[in-house]
């Protein structure tokens, strides 16, 4: 049995509402599980930070890989997928995504997304890193992401019986008193009946809240993934996995050493179709490091870019498309072409300044085959859970099929225990929610070197020394909270210490685990330790908080 024993410093909710599932987020994952459990007869409310389709998943450009080719099969797909998660994936979980993947992508094609097609009418397919067949279906050339979200928007906004909550920060869980998820606190920007602080009631509770890159100075990810689904589950008492396995994208477009925040993609996508990547030179380096050479897995294209700024003192390598030509770039690619343009680079005529950038968490918050967490009734689904499927470093494209798939599975369960009368209205815990302890909430400037201090020290290059200092940074800014608070001139909740408070806590589990496991693995690179240990380290990093709320990680028993 789960109790919450932390929470967030915020005021007590001043209104109420109540549902039979809350979704928090609104991109593949969630706005997947909202349909479904709607058509099995449950009353759904969706909660996101932003407007409906201001979430990660409209910023995917490269695809969503399925075996839908002819002569692919799933078990190609899995292979691949093992391969590129380096020794950590659940091969239970892959064997999952893999066989269901191929039907989920046609149900989201009845629901509305148009995917590209040739002339005989067949979905376009290309590929993209670690991939060994053309497998990646992508609509717009390079906006498919948008055109999924549109498409489940679009869904969602026709059913009058979604309710929605768009500008709201959820906050933290609340509980039933056997540890059973009830609800949660949120807080919603805007005016009205809802607005500040409030509390949703609900028989299950379903994080879809997308991935923590903000906890780095640059990322591809929106300004709206602070963590937040992470974090609100490690203060419920839930289990999260795997969380230093920090995917960086190999190609992000340089803006120069001053640019912070959300950088503009480079799709792999654009490598799937043959382009370079080169030195100030003109040096093809990746030729010889791997049988794919550019299109080899992302941790292992991110690495040769480092070593290679490294090796020559740059500060970015370029990615050469010159030879696609002009008609190809407006056909395949107008997104990055317009993006490139609009930052005084045209891939027509010149190659691409970029470097790499985080970018996805194959970590998250510890799920079963159903989606179910730790915490009875908590549910994850797309970037905050670790389904397994990733393992230490995700095969390009199948982050929007993990989150379409793991999210029709979650709904299939919530029907299924509705269906059983195992869904109750629950009854939240009032003096379990007034006992957690509240969290000190940092100073909103406190993100800034957070950031900072994760680039600095637990990026792409990890090593015991850097992340000791990043460590001792990040418990500093925890003793400033604390003592500002001790001192009666605590920082105001509100949205922007929230989120600080989030990054906090995301950014000290991850350095936790990121240094307990020594060896280098998949996207996680230790310098102190080059190589990989299969006699200890193909196993998974454990991280929950102490009663002090700290985290701590431990390995999973074999």
């Amino acid at each position: 049995m789960s109790a919450v024993t932390h929470r967030l410093t915020a005021p007590a909710p001043g209104w109420t509402t109540d549902t039979d599932v809350v979704v928090v987020g609104s991109g593949v994952a969630g706005l997947t599980v909202a349909l479904n459990a709607r058509k099995a007869g449950l009353r759904v409310l969706v909660v996101t930070k932003a407007m409906l389709d201001d979430g990660s998943t409209r910023w995917a450009q490269g695809g969503i890989a399925a075996a839908l080719g002819e002569g692919d099969t799933p078990e190609q797909h899995l292979t691949d997928t093992l391969v590129a998660g380096a020794g950590l994936c659940d091969e239970d979980a892959v064997r999952t995504l893999v066989a269901e993947g191929p039907d989920a992508v046609r149900r989201l094609i009845a629901v509305g997304a148009a995917f590209d097609r040739g002339e005989d009418g067949a979905i376009l397919l290309t590929r993209e890193g670690g991939h060994h067949r053309n497998r990646i279906a992508h609509a717009g050339g390079d906006a498919t992401g948008a055109e999924i979200s549109r498409a489940l928007v679009d869904a969602v906004r026709r059913d009058p019986e979604v309710e929605l909550i768009e500008h709201a920060l959820v906050l933290d869980v609340l509980t039933d008193a056997r540890g059973h998820a009830a609800g949660l606190t949120l807080h919603v920007m805007g005016e009205g009946q809802r607005d500040g602080v409030g509390a949703v009631l609900a028989r299950a509770v379903v994080l879809a809240t997308g991935g923590m890159g903000q906890v780095f100075s640059t990322t591809t990810n929106p300004a709206v993934s602070t963590g937040d689904g992470v974090a609100l589950a490690l203060r419920a008492g839930a289990e999260v996995t795997d969380l230093e396995f920090v995917q960086f994208h190999p190609t992000v477009l340089w803006l120069g050493p001053e640019a912070q925040g959300q950088q503009p993609l480079i799709s792999e996508a654009v490598r799937g179709e043959g382009a370079h990547l080169v030195d100030a030179d003109g040096v093809r380096f990746m030729a010889g490091q791997h049988e794919l050479a550019e299109l080899a897995p992302r941790d292992i294209v991110a690495k040769a870019i480092t070593r290679r700024m490294q090796l020559q003192g740059a500060e970015h390598m370029y990615l050469d498309g010159r030879h696609f030509g002009a008609a190809m770039w407006e056909r395949r690619f107008p997104t990055i072409l317009a993006s490139c343009r609009a930052h005084g680079i045209d891939p027509v005529t010149e190659p691409i300044p970029v470097a790499p950038a985080a970018h996805h968490a194959s970590g998250g918050v510890r799920t079963d085959p159903r989606g179910r967490t730790s915490v009875p009734g908590l549910y994850a689904c797309g970037e905050v859970a670790c389904t397994g499927v990733h393992g230490a470093n995700r095969l390009a494209s199948n982050s929007l099929l993990e989150g379409l798939v793991f999210a029709e599975r979650i709904a299939a369960d919530l029907a299924a225990r509705h269906a059983a009368g195992d869904l109750p209205a629950r009854t939240v815990d009032v003096a379990a929610a007034r006992a957690a302890r509240p969290v000190p909430l940092p100073a909103p400037e406190a993100r800034a070197e957070i950031q900072r201090l994760m680039s600095r020290g637990a990026g792409v290059l990890r090593s015991a020394a850097s992340m000791a200092a990043t460590a001792q940074g990040l418990a500093l800014l925890f003793e400033h909270a604390r003592t500002d608070a001790a001192e009666q001139k605590p920082a105001d909740p509100r949205v922007e210490t929230w989120e600080a408070a989030n990054l906090l806590l995301v950014a000290d589990a991850l350095v936790t685990a990121a240094a307990q496991r020594e060896e280098t693995r998949g996207c996680h690179w230790r310098e102190d330790f080059p190589e990989r240990d299969d006699a200890h380290g193909r196993r998974h990093l454990i991280t929950t908080l102490t009663a002090s709320g700290g985290p701590v990680s431990t390995l999973e028993e074999q």
